[in-house]
């Protein structure tokens, strides 16, 4: 990037931050507190565990972990990993679904100076060896379900130690909430032991350290593990904390968790605003709306966040009271695949007497909470408003638009978004040319389409045109195509969207078979490879098959994924 080019990105963002700040909204702060300092996500633990050590700090059905028990339980897992070898730097596994075990484990983590990796409970054996191969994972906590694809795989990694946990090892024999999963506390897995360890001894965090690899699909090949810091997560915590209309700490939250904590969404709102902020992450496995209601009633919560549809569910459920869910202040509608708009906005508010608002727009490289939609409601100008409406950039972060060739555009003008805060990653894992290719001068590039309009908020219109969205999850076709790839009679495959009416996309593959493709016995059949790829990939990647002859190819030997896209339309 030319000075001239950074000369050119610092004008437009003053001209684009003067028209934010005149229509900047009241109620929304427009600096970030940090009570606890700015070290670290650690800090913060230790700082509620000592002023409110009682507090509830988890919920997962019925089992309450307070702060002071947050923090001992850490120790001890800190105690463990170090008993196993591990040092700073040293990569650790958690995969695990939902359970106060995963957040406890990230802390404990944390507290060894190791780094964090966050892996897919839904992974099938070719994406778990990436993944665990890619980051270099040597220890790993994972759930006892899975422990034998886990032994299956392990010869071909880097992991020496491999221990287990299941979703009632915390529980009781009769927990108070009835959990959607067997209860078998501690049987035949490795966390009792785990935490009868010798507590680690304190020691501070590294705001600066890789903290954590959160991994992301791209449109070269299988996922690229993003690296971020407990700095990150801590901007990301406080600055999404003045995004609700609150300063950290001030109004401690009750958040409602059904997201997936391992996806960085679930972590930022299940694991740690709930923590920087001295709240209560109300912990679930998975959806359910009859849970949902009757948490919010029993433990009064304040925050909510789920899909659109999620919300629609709610409003019709039969038990659904105006007084159960009168505690909510900030519930957010993320628009996968309905979309919010004003007829649901107003039977939300009709209904629960609060405002149901968009969430907010981000994604694994910028820790994924970069804008806010508070103050934006009034007459529902931000419904109106097409496409997606995404708010304002939180403080500490700027969003330019530019054309083709990285120059700014005028507002309201459609282009590429790129963006740059104190949360975007560091760079890729371990590769050197993906980083190189996601930023200019310090601004990621996100590949996403966008305009900045007259009053400075955001508005998304299109994402990078290789990704898939499906029911919330991201689906990148290069992945899917390199999984496809290892079938012995696949010879090519191309990966596009499709709609479906209910979870908004799915992948569409179309492959060609090799010369000596087993067609006759049917294992090369259009069935089969589906069949093939449920065993071999997370169940929301799976794509629907289509054989076809030959692909459609450019001049330069590219697939034209455009023509193959334009089939799928006719097919629809």
């Amino acid at each position: 990037m030319t000075d001239t080019t950074a000369t050119t990105f610092d004008a437009a963002i003053t001209r684009v931050r003067a028209v934010q700040e005149k229509n900047w909204p009241a109620q929304v702060p427009r600096t970030v507190v940090y009570p606890a300092g700015t070290d670290g996500i650690v800090e913060y633990l230790w700082h509620w565990a000592a002023t409110r050590p009682d507090e509830p700090a988890i919920i997962f059905y019925g089992r309450t972990v307070s702060y002071a028990e947050y923090d001992q339980l850490s120790d001890r897992v800190a105690g463990w990993l170090l008993n196993q070898g591990v040092q700073p730097g040293d990569r650790v596994g958690v995969h695990l679904p939902n359970c106060p075990q995963f957040n406890i484990a990230m802390l404990g983590i944390f507290k060894v100076g190791a780094v964090h990796v966050p892996i897919n409970p839904l992974f099938r054996e070719h994406e778990l060896r990436h993944e665990l191969n890619d980051a270099g994972v040597t220890v790993l906590l994972t759930d006892v379900k899975a422990a034998d694809l886990v032994e299956s795989i392990r010869p071909d990694t880097s992991l020496r130690c491999v221990a287990t946990t299941g979703l009632s090892d915390m529980l009781t024999d009769t927990p108070p909430v009835a959990p959607p999963f067997p209860l078998t506390p501690g049987a035949n897995t490795d966390w009792a032991e785990i935490q009868s360890a010798e507590p680690a001894p304190r020691r501070p965090s590294d705001p600066d350290a890789l903290a954590a690899l959160n991994y992301t699909g791209g449109t070269t090949g299988l996922p690229k593990g993003c690296e971020h810091t407990q700095g990150h997560m801590l901007y990301t915590a406080a600055s999404g904390t003045v995004g609700t209309g609150r300063q950290v700490g001030e109004h401690p939250m009750r958040a409602i968790a059904f997201l997936p904590i391992f996806w960085i969404a679930g972590e930022d709102l299940g694991i740690l605003l709930p923590l920087v902020n001295g709240g209560t992450s109300i912990l679930f496995t998975r959806w359910d709306a009859t849970a949902v209601l009757d948490a919010v009633d029993r433990h009064r919560a304040t925050d909510l966040t789920g899909m659109v549809d999620n919300a629609l569910e709610l409003l019709d459920h039969p038990q659904f009271d105006r007084d159960k869910v009168s505690s909510l202040v900030n519930v957010l509608g993320i628009s996968f695949v309905t979309k919010l708009n004003p007829e649901i906005r107003k039977r939300w508010r009709d209904a629960a007497g609060q405002t149901l608002r968009e969430a907010s727009y981000g994604m694994t490289e910028t820790h994924t909470l970069d804008t806010f939609t508070l103050g934006f409601q009034d007459d529902d100008a931000d419904l109106h408003s097409e496409p997606i409406f995404c708010g304002m950039p939180l403080p500490g972060t700027d969003i330019l638009i530019v054309d083709e060739e990285c120059r700014p555009v005028p507002l309201g003008e459609t282009g590429e978004i790129i963006l740059r805060s104190p949360s975007i990653l560091t760079c890729y894992y371990n590769n050197p040319e993906a980083t190189e290719k996601a930023f200019i001068d310090g601004w990621l590039r996100t590949g996403d389409i966008g305009s900045v309009d007259e009053g400075g908020t955001l508005h998304y219109r299109a994402r990078n045109k290789e990704m898939i969205k499906t029911n919330g999850m991201s689906v990148f076709p290069a992945e899917v195509e390199a999984i496809l790839r290892l079938h012995p009679d696949i010879d090519t495959a191309a990966v596009v969207p499709r709609s479906h009416p209910e979870k908004g996309q799915v992948a569409a593959a179309f492959v060609t078979l090799t010369e000596d493709a087993d067609t006759e016995h049917g294992t090369a059949g259009e069935e089969a490879l589906h069949a093939w790829a449920k065993l071999n990939m997370a169940g929301y990647k799976v794509p629907v098959v289509t054989i076809i002859d030959e692909m459609p190819m450019t001049a330069t030997g590219k697939i034209r994924k455009g023509d193959l896209f334009e089939t799928e339309g006719n097919h629809w």
